[in-house]
């Protein structure tokens, strides 16, 4: 088993990873929580069918336990789920002294912690992430749900008292699910080193067969590197911003396609190429755009944009991005690997990388 610290002004606490962690789960609530009246489990539906009824029953043996099941994905953070599992906890007299598990991906995680700072003004919560993605977003505080203008527009900085990953959950990933995780791991590397970018194109050439090893290291790494940037600024005051490199043009996407229609995953490698091309534009970065677009179309991922869904549908979502300034969006790019800036880009730039976005197939050859 492998130990984390994240340390934030407001809670310092470990993110553990390894195999089989549900004893080590109940032996952390029984030693810090000692007198928790109630177990509240928000799970993802689907996650909950495969891994839930052995995860909740082993809980069940020592602790007492209440268990809301949110749809799969996106779909979980909407106003009307987040009212849902309120209701849930209110119903089966879930009180201050209750602790919240989070159990499924990035979504529930986000939907559980939002929950858990809400709830009779907050209780505590940790997560059981069950998906790669969510090494990024069950790492740092952040939860949020959805409002239809704008992703994670309701939402605050809530730390949580732990966070377990078991590794046995990810053997159970569709191809999609493990592109999605990925390409946060990629967004990591982008903002520490090279050599990591390089291990990662090394290492990872297909969805299939991907060692333990492999993913161990790579989670440890991107925590590591999620996990120092919060530690110095928890509520993204500054440098914390950097970790939303791709994720501009990719909530966009994201946004437009109609959460859950695409994986945020994908949407954010999207938006990763579309600031490397700006990065190169407008920063002077030295990188070869066009092997790395190889890269990840071999790996499984579609770059493709829908015609329906026009530069001005995008370029209207990003400037409602909560980094615009003035109404202008402000996009994380690179002098280089390594060196993130936040920078406002003319409207013609943004215009540029969007066309240069939808020409990738023409250019690669790939459709």
């Amino acid at each position: 088993m492998e130990r984390i610290r994240v340390k934030t002004p407001s809670k310092s606490y470990e993110v553990l990873l390894g195999k089989g962690m549900t004893e080590e789960i109940i032996h952390f609530i029984s030693s810090q929580f000692p007198k928790v009246s109630t177990v509240w489990v928000i799970a993802d539906e689907e996650v909950f069918s495969i891994h839930g009824k052995h995860f909740a029953d082993e809980l069940k043996r020592s602790l007492p336990v209440t268990i809301y099941k949110a749809p799969s994905g996106e779909q979980a953070k909407s106003f009307d789920v987040y009212q849902e599992a309120i209701t849930h906890g209110l119903s089966n007299h879930v009180d201050r002294k209750a602790l919240v598990i989070a159990f499924g991906g990035g979504a529930i995680g986000d939907l559980a912690g939002f929950v858990a700072s809400t709830f009779m003004r907050g209780i505590p919560f940790i997560g059981v992430p069950t998906t790669i993605l969510a090494h990024d977003s069950a790492v740092g505080g952040k939860v949020a749900i959805n409002h239809p203008m704008g992703k994670n527009m309701v939402g605050q900085f809530y730390q949580p008292e732990g966070v377990f990953f078991d590794l046995n959950y990810f053997n159970s990933l569709p191809a999609e699910e493990i592109l999605s995780g990925y390409a946060e791991v990629i967004k990591h590397a982008f903002l520490s080193d090279a050599s990591f970018l390089n291990e990662l194109k090394s290492n990872f050439t297909s969805v299939n067969g991907l060692q333990d090893d492999f993913v161990l290291d790579s989670l440890l790494k991107g925590i590591k590197v999620k996990g120092n940037i919060v530690s110095k600024d928890e509520k993204e005051e500054g440098i914390r911003a950097f970790l939303n490199f791709g994720h501009t043009y990719g909530h966009a996407v994201e946004s437009a396609s109609g959460y859950g229609n695409r994986t945020h995953g994908e949407s954010v490698m999207i938006g990763m190429i579309y600031a490397l091309y700006l990065s190169q534009k407008y920063c002077g970065l030295s990188f070869n755009l066009e092997e790395f677009i190889d890269w990840v179309i071999s790996l499984g991922y579609d770059l493709s944009i829908p015609s329906h869904i026009t530069f001005d549908q995008l370029l209207k979502k990003m400037k409602s991005d909560k980094k615009s300034k003035d109404r202008m969006p402000v996009f994380v790019l690179l002098n280089n690997i390594g060196d993130p800036v936040l920078m406002k880009v003319p409207e013609e730039g943004l215009a540029g990388a969007d066309q240069f976005i939808r020409e990738i197939h023409k250019r690669t050859g790939h459709l």
